[in-house]
């Protein structure tokens, strides 16, 4: 398992994991205390069964980590990777936007904006009649 998550297809699991309502239940109540599977299952109103594996998920997607006190198992949130987490969701926002946006009609028939002031798509639109304004700067109605 990676420390940070580094690849689309890394984050996309991570945030599948959290998306599940009783999983991101979890990882909260486990941010204010370290639990055991008993003491979750009884806050949650679920079977111990059933938060021990919605906990296995989280611990294979590296967010929390369970540490043997006495008989019982506690768990607590990997807080380091979680905050790697949020960075790498804020890193996203600071990609800078293409200009002319993306095509939706050929998503497959792409150029660089980058580069060379190229557009990204050079569709048309199918009635320009419709089209309010300018037909440059307008959108499909």
């Amino acid at each position: 398992m990676i420390d940070q998550p580094t690849t689309t297809i890394e984050l996309v699991q991570i945030f599948k994991v959290l998306s599940d309502t009783t999983r991101f239940g979890l990882l909260s109540l486990l941010l204010t205390h370290d639990l055991c599977v008993g003491a979750l299952a009884k806050r949650l109103g679920i079977s111990e069964a059933a938060v021990s594996q919605h906990l296995k998920q989280l611990r294979e997607a590296g967010l929390v980590k369970g540490e043997k006190r006495g008989y019982w198992t506690h768990y607590s949130v990997e807080r380091n990777r979680l905050n790697k987490l949020a960075e790498a969701l804020t890193g996203l926002t600071g990609l800078a936007r293409c200009p002319d946006g993306a095509c939706t009609n050929h998503p497959n028939k792409k150029t660089d904006c980058r580069k060379d002031g190229a557009k990204m798509c050079e569709c048309t639109y199918q009635y320009p009649q419709r089209v309010k304004g300018n037909p440059e700067e307008g959108t499909k109605e």
